[in-house]
């Protein structure tokens, strides 16, 4: 680990010893790489093509659009607004990272991808879709999206087949996003309110996990629990409005769900530190704050960790665990707590990724990068030259560079082999880079 060359102030401010503002770009051309359907004339990634151009709701609706998970070309709803929810959080309270960066348009227009989608799959009031794409049939699939010919069925729920958690979580998500283009575009800013609205209603009404009515996802994203999601939109969607109804709901609930009590964390099936963030920013009340700062301290004091300094959270995508701890401390020093330890903590994760653990494990940048992740189109050869399961056993690196992109990362012990089968540590996922990406933009809106 490097030593850290501190400015003793305030903020304790630390040398960057990478560029924070290129690795913000970078990870904003990974969730480019990253989109299905009918792609703009702006796209960077050029390697990518239209893809998944037929993917439709039982009765026709257009579901193209929105993101590809992971290394595979499900679009699984859960994550994916988690994802926007994240992405639009570090929008709103990082802008200036963004605008440092010179990305402040390309991540509005990250979010877009993800809140356009969800506004297709909202086809009713009590009605959306939440997977387009089978997972087994996708995973025995290797090749590009546009050569996909599986089919790919769409999963709803409605109020005979609730998900609180899928509704809540897109309606944080459409809530943020409408901060995000309030002063961009009015009218998209309305509309995603609308939805929002609606979506949070839906999830409150008619209440069950999405998992158990969208029975696919269970073995690729399954929910614990919904309640924290409820908690989440309504607070997001008393920060979009200010009406105080909102505020009411998310605080009532988080009393009769007993929040407090929860195991901290922020990912994509839990949203209960970031619910109180949240609420500790939008009331200033001790009791949410005093629950931050026992959450934060303990994983700085008491987490496990690897031998080189990584919180070492779960097995199965590490660093994105740990970038989403190093968000979650930079939001609470953003409230006044412990603000210069925290942001330094947070620093050696950020840091740990981009090389303090040895190397980076971020492809395309820095100190040999991940060369092979377990991605698809990436992988791939410019057709019409062949793609298949031959292409995955290859041992030569991916073809195409998946700029941006965070792999899952080391083991308890910080080994880490640059394998494309290795889908628990070395694959990638827009969930992954989205706390990832927002604690980039902090680190760079504080002068980092």
């Amino acid at each position: 680990m490097r030593v850290f060359l501190c400015l003793l102030s305030a903020l304790a401010l630390c040398q960057a010893a990478y560029d924070y503002k290129q690795v913000l770009r970078d990870s904003l051309l990974f969730y480019e790489a990253q989109r299905s359907g009918r792609l703009p004339a702006d796209q960077k990634v050029t390697w990518r093509k239209d893809s998944a151009l037929n993917d439709q709701g039982d009765q026709g609706q257009d579901l193209t659009g929105g993101y590809f998970d992971a290394g595979d070309f499900v679009k699984f709803g859960f994550p994916m607004a988690y994802t926007a929810t994240v992405l639009a959080w570090g929008l709103i309270d990082f802008e200036a990272g963004y605008s440092s960066a010179g990305a402040l348009d390309d991540g509005r227009k990250a979010v877009k991808w993800a809140t356009d989608y969800f506004i297709k799959a909202h086809t009713s009031q009590n009605e959306f879709y939440g997977q387009v794409g089978q997972g087994d049939a996708d995973h025995a699939f290797w090749g590009r999206p546009e050569d996909m010919t599986m089919a790919r069925p769409a999963y709803k729920i409605d109020t005979s087949r609730p998900g609180s958690d899928l509704a809540g979580e897109t309606a944080a998500a459409l809530a943020a996003a409408s901060i995000v283009f309030r002063n961009v575009d009015g009218t998209y800013s309305n509309n995603l309110l609308t939805h929002a609205r609606q979506l949070f209603d839906f999830a409150n009404n008619y209440r069950g996990k999405y998992s158990d009515s969208i029975t696919d996802a269970r073995n690729f994203y399954a929910s614990a629990d919904y309640r924290d999601e409820l908690v989440w939109a309504a607070a997001w969607l008393y920060r979009a409005t200010n009406d105080n109804t909102y505020l009411n709901t998310a605080e009532s609930l988080y009393d009769e769900f007993g929040l407090q009590n929860w195991g901290g964390g922020l990912n994509w099936d839990s949203k209960v530190s970031g619910v109180q963030v949240l609420l500790a920013k939008l009331t200033n009340k001790q009791a949410y704050k005093d629950t931050v700062q026992s959450y934060v301290n303990y994983l700085i004091n008491n987490q496990q960790k690897t031998p080189k300094g990584l919180l070492y959270i779960d097995m199965w995508g590490t660093l994105r665990h740990a970038a989403n701890a190093a968000f979650i401390m930079l939001e609470a020093a953003e409230l006044g707590l412990s603000a210069s330890s925290y942001r330094q903590f947070a620093q050696t994760q950020i840091d740990y990724a981009l090389g303090d653990g040895g190397r980076s494990f971020v492809c395309g940048f820095g100190s040999n990068p991940p060369t092979r992740p377990h991605h698809r189109s990436s992988s791939c050869p410019p057709a019409p030259a062949t793609c298949d399961w031959n292409t995955f056993n290859s041992p030569d690196p991916n073809y195409h560079v998946l700029s941006g992109a965070l792999v899952g990362g080391p083991d308890q012990n910080d080994n880490y082999v640059d394998d494309r089968s290795d889908y628990v540590h070395n694959e990638v996922a827009t969930d992954y880079n989205a706390g990832f990406q927002s604690a980039l933009a902090a680190l760079v809106a504080l002068g980092y």
